[in-house]
């Protein structure tokens, strides 16, 4: 095969130590093993630079290409990050160091396809962004846990206010902690705004709560407490992060089903810059939100998505759902005519792609989110349905003739 890059190098990266493998001209490959603390890594910076190493590649393993990644940015060495999956086709191959030979061979002829790492203000964004997400999966989580504690105590709060956690559950959670067991007090807390009455409201909250659940209903409010502050404080420092695409974030806010945090959570995966992805088919694919390529002797095969970025998957999926429930929308109508034939979850994926293909292109030409005439679309779908339903009687002997119903 032939030789693509002259003077490279191969790294095996572990918890505690990275295994390096230089391949040059007229020399052997040679394979060190060196520390993963920021001195060894240093060591390793300098060992490339006295070799003249213009390109490495290492796995993408985990969290602990991350330390690698950032000492040896800005060395004058083009990094590759490469997707474990891509080198560990080769059976036979499973040392270190022979790991690390494989990697700096393949690198060597060009078989090697980088993945897409952002500059390091869009990783320090997208740790945030994240860490973020986690507290807001961490408050639900807490909540279900108050209301398990309340349906332990006979307190079905949960049946009559759709949030437990709003304006008047929490000023009726607060008095129960404080010894109040009076229903008619309880319920008399309640917001005139909720759509339960007062004697729903005075039912559902008639239970048998005792000093141990008041205990835990404290222990659990002042947790909910703490982590409202703690996403404050993120979101602050994220709305100042952003700030300088801060026009982009209000355009994919637009977008039905988006918000202001699912704006910042796709744009802190995807950044702003669409000029890396050729066309709107190679940031799909790379988001995995398309139909996977699967086909073999004129058979298809499953087209599954594969795996990908589980956080930008995420946050598209979320969108997605809350895009179908906005009515008469572009992506309701067409979530409805495929979910008719591919089932709920593949055309809820098929939402979340549209919604993606929909921000590269407002990203790309730096236009504003328009909604799509959806009568035409509507048309569309009645036609194909009258169409399959024609054919299907045709196959069963039949000829029909369509003639319209006056207005």
């Amino acid at each position: 095969m032939n030789v693509v890059y002259k003077r490279c190098a191969g790294l095996d990266v572990h918890k505690k130590t990275v295994v390096v493998c230089v391949r040059i001209p007229r020399k052997k490959g040679e394979v060190r093993t060196f520390s993963t603390t920021t001195k060894g890594l240093r060591e390793l910076a300098q060992w490339l630079l006295d070799n003249d190493v213009t390109h490495a590649a290492m796995e993408s393993t985990g969290i602990y290409w991350r330390p690698v990644y950032n000492i040896l940015d800005g060395t004058g060495c083009e990094l590759l990050l490469v997707n474990a999956h891509h080198i560990k086709q080769v059976p036979g191959r499973k040392t270190d160091v022979k790991d690390a030979e494989w990697i700096a061979e393949l690198l060597q002829h060009g078989l090697l396809t980088s993945s897409y790492v952002p500059n390091r203000g869009q990783r320090e964004l997208r740790d945030l962004v994240r860490y973020r997400r986690k507290q807001i999966q961490m408050r639900t989580s807490e909540v279900q846990r108050l209301q398990k504690t309340l349906e332990a105590a006979n307190i079905k709060l949960a049946s009559v206010i759709s949030d437990v956690t709003g304006v008047s559950g929490i000023a009726i959670l607060r008095a129960i902690i404080e010894g109040e067991t009076d229903p008619a007090k309880l319920a008399a807390l309640g917001n005139n705004r909720l759509r339960a009455t007062k004697d729903e409201l005075q039912e559902a909250l008639e239970g048998l709560q005792g000093e141990h659940q008041r205990m835990l209903l404290r222990c659990q409010l002042r947790h909910i407490d703490f982590i409202d502050g703690e996403l404050a404080n993120l979101d602050a420092e994220i709305s100042k992060r952003t700030n300088s695409f801060a026009e982009e974030v209000k355009s994919v806010d637009d977008v039905p089903g988006i918000g202001k945090r699912a704006a910042e959570d796709i744009l802190a995966e995807t950044g702003v810059d669409m000029e890396r992805f050729p066309t709107d088919a190679h940031f799909t694919s790379w988001g995995k939100v398309c139909p996977g390529s699967n086909e073999s002797a004129g058979k298809r095969k499953s087209g599954r998505t594969g795996k990908g970025n589980p956080w930008l998957r995420g946050a598209l999926i979320e969108a997605a759902w809350a895009a179908v429930r906005k009515k008469d929308s572009f992506f309701s109508v067409l979530y409805r005519r495929l979910a008719m034939r591919r089932g709920k979850l593949r055309a809820i994926v098929a939402v979340a792609r549209r919604i993606l293909q929909t921000i590269y292109f407002m990203l790309k030409r730096k236009e504003p989110y328009r909604e799509i005439n959806t009568a035409e679309l509507e048309q569309a779908g009645r036609d194909g349905i009258a169409r399959r339903a024609v054919r299907r009687l045709n196959r069963l002997g039949f000829h029909v003739t369509l003639d319209p119903l006056t207005a």
